[in-house]
């Protein structure tokens, strides 16, 4: 690992000027009478999705608030690697990494830093408190793009046990959701003498079964859960299914054409309906400054490519990990406690009935909450 460097993002106003252009000079399809979101993002919601980008969005605003949190960059297997890392006042304070999924960015962590690495001044008990490093993913904004096979999950995570090691953190906990929940247990495999437990949300690999002997370990009403999911993400996973077989078609668009990778990007940070009344809206400021830094970055493709190069992540069930491990599941998560035992030591689990999939952009507060209440019990 190399000497990490100060970084301060400072977008050029001739790349914001471009982005204001090219969503200005939008060219638009059609959509078929009283489709709604039946074949995908409603077009009228990303038309006004859309002009908002280009006339109220203010990316100068976004970008202080990014700078106020210290940013670094280092280069780790010869990959550039950005990493916000935030030092709590408390001396006791534990280290912990926490990893966002597709299509985020750190971005989704702001609301929940400074409780987490200063819970006195937000109203906790300070023994909660954390040293929180949060890198951007390999290929993700100003991690990006990568330069050669190979970044999936199990690479990823010896990435960022080199990153906590470098930074002086020889004992540390761990905490993702979406990718984020995949690269943390694998910490957990990779470094078990290290990692002294992890929490995930939106636990991406316990929702539907890899094999059909999984159905055996379940009970009658897991295994009811697990044939839903099974269904439900039959029609869903069209975007997981591009980018985890020809990301590279993909990204010739997203890289062209702002409006298109927003609609892309849409996919999953609305479930293709904001109508929907079962899950806390993402702020839509919150949703363009992910989709910002992906196009100001041009790592959209690079960021697409994570689905094929984790295949094995998706396709597989993992090793028995012997960390304690805590799960979130928030509203509309689907992960299945039987199916998450069978790769991991589950000391915590917690059902949420609000929030969603980006549980720290939809209910920062009890993500925060249960992430203290987990390694609580760890001290």
């Amino acid at each position: 690992m190399k000497t990490p460097e100060p970084f301060q993002i400072n977008i050029p106003q001739a790349d914001l000027d471009d982005l204001n252009a090219r969503l200005a000079a939008t060219r638009w399809p059609d959509q078929l009478p009283g489709a709604g979101w039946d074949y995908g993002v409603e077009k009228d919601h990303l038309t006004e999705l859309v002009e908002y980008w280009r006339t109220g969005y203010d990316w100068r605003e976004q970008e202080a608030r990014l700078n106020k949190l210290p940013q670094f960059t280092t280069e780790i297997d010869g990959q550039l690697l950005h990493f916000l890392h935030v030092r709590s006042p408390e001396p006791d304070a534990t280290p912990l990494l926490i990893t966002h999924g597709w299509p985020s960015t750190v971005n989704d962590f702001v609301d929940v830093i400074g409780p987490l690495a200063d819970p006195r001044a937000h109203g906790g008990d300070p023994a909660d408190a954390f040293h929180v490093v949060a890198p951007s993913v390999p290929g993700f904004a100003f991690s990006g793009p990568t330069r050669e096979r190979g970044w999936g999950a199990a690479r990823v995570a010896r990435a960022f046990d080199e990153l906590m090691r470098g930074l002086g953190y020889e004992r540390y906990g761990a905490q993702g959701g979406d990718f984020g929940s995949i690269v943390s247990p694998e910490l957990g495999r990779l470094a078990p003498d290290r990692v002294l437990g992890v929490h995930v949300n939106a636990l991406a690999d316990a929702a539907v079964t890899t094999s059909p002997s999984d159905l055996d370990t379940l009970s009658d009403a897991e295994r009811a859960l697990a044939q839903e999911a099974e269904m439900w993400w039959y029609s869903h996973s069209g975007y997981a299914t591009q980018m985890g077989t020809r990301p590279q078609t993909l990204a010739y668009a997203l890289n062209d054409s702002p409006t298109g990778q927003l609609a892309w990007n849409l996919e999953w940070f609305v479930d293709w309906d904001p109508t929907r009344t079962d899950q806390t809206p993402v702020d839509r400021d919150a949703l363009l400054t992910n989709v910002t830094i992906l196009w100001l970055t041009g790592t959209a493709g690079s960021a697409a490519r994570l689905y094929l190069e984790a295949g094995e992540a998706w396709a597989e069930r993992p090793a028995p990990s012997p960390v304690p491990t805590g799960v979130a599941n928030f509203l509309g998560d689907k992960a299945i406690r039987g199916l998450a035992e069978l790769s991991n030591t589950i000391t915590h689990w917690s059902e949420f009935d609000t929030g969603g999939h980006f549980a720290s952009l939809q209910a920062p507060d009890l993500l925060v909450s249960d992430i203290r209440a987990f390694f609580r019990t760890l001290r």
